[in-house]
């Protein structure tokens, strides 16, 4: 593995949207190859980082372009989602920041071999945690057509979703799943080929890696768990890459921003009991044109921002 893991994107706007001051304590919850920790750490002399990520080859990386910040850097290998448990272990009750940067990593779609890109040969796996948990041949080839048809649906929003299931059923009684490339040529084949610059297996994949790794479920009670956490005017900043997780952080840190609630069967407004933040963003940040040249992958992000109140 080389030194370039990954590029982070919208780094200086989280750098600005954490707000760091000497001696507070943030959680990078998807650590990655630590660009984005390295930058807050850089940020003042005082923070400390707790790194967490489930990704060996990400800790590794992170491991080496963090060394000289060592003394003021904890690097744990979990997901976000147990973020709760692990930090509790390392004796902190409360974090001043948290940031969730739920892109797949620049490594994790040039390796072939970890399966989640269909331009490269490799192994279905896209496991995120190499070392345990199902892999995407096994949801290709184990799950009903139906199963199937709805995880493109509701997770690649494939319009195509119920013809590929079907296709796949069908295709793998002969022959399983086992390769990205056969996959993907595959769905290509039977959508009629490619049609702009969009490979026609891009929603498929995304929604076998979603699957895969529970990605909508652990960031619903990476959320919750991280909001019991922060501290009282500690800031939570979410990048996310796809409208699936936009709408569950938006919808999130919008409910839980609301000083009263309403119903029509209610005579009058009452407080609600999950107010926890004040929205710093109401529109989302974006990558700036200049970003996005320089990192064309950072032309989906957004970054929604929240304040404990």
């Amino acid at each position: 593995m080389d030194g370039f893991y990954h590029q982070p994107v919208l780094l200086q706007a989280v750098v600005e949207a954490l707000v760091i001051r000497p001696g507070t304590v943030i959680v990078d919850g998807t650590l990655g190859g630590g660009g984005h920790s390295e930058a807050i750490l850089r940020s003042n002399d005082s923070v400390r980082v707790v790194g967490l990520d489930q990704d060996d080859d990400a800790l590794e990386a992170a491991a080496r372009r963090l060394i000289e910040f060592q003394d003021r850097i904890m690097i744990k290998k979990t997901n976000y989602q147990d973020a709760k448990t692990v930090l509790g272990q390392m004796g902190l009750d409360t974090v001043d920041g948290v940031l969730l940067d739920l892109g797949v990593s620049s490594h994790q779609l040039d390796t072939g071999e970890r399966g989640f890109s269909f331009n490269r040969d490799g192994a279905l796996d896209m496991r995120m945690n190499r070392s345990c948990g199902m892999t995407a041949a096994h949801v290709v080839n184990t799950y009903t057509e139906f199963e199937l048809e709805k995880i493109f649906r509701e997770y690649g929003e494939e319009h195509q979703a119920r013809k590929i299931a079907r296709e796949i059923v069908r295709r793998r009684e002969d022959k399983p799943f086992s390769s990205t490339l056969d996959l993907a040529g595959f769905i290509e084949k039977i959508c009629g080929g490619r049609h702009g610059k969009i490979h026609p297996a891009t929603k498929v994949f995304q929604a076998l890696r979603i699957e895969v790794n529970n990605e909508l479920g652990a960031l619903q009670n990476g959320l919750e768990g991280f909001s019991g956490l922060l501290a009282k005017g500690g800031r939570f900043a979410v990048i996310t890459f796809h409208s699936l997780e936009d709408r569950i952080v938006k919808h999130y840190f919008r409910d839980c921003s609301q000083e009263m609630i309403d119903h029509p069967t209610w005579a009058s407004a009452r407080k609600n009991p999950r107010h926890l933040f004040r929205l710093v963003t109401r529109k989302p940040v974006e990558a700036t044109d200049d970003e996005i040249r320089a990192n064309p992958r950072a032309r989906s992000a957004k970054l929604r921002i929240v304040e404990k109140i």
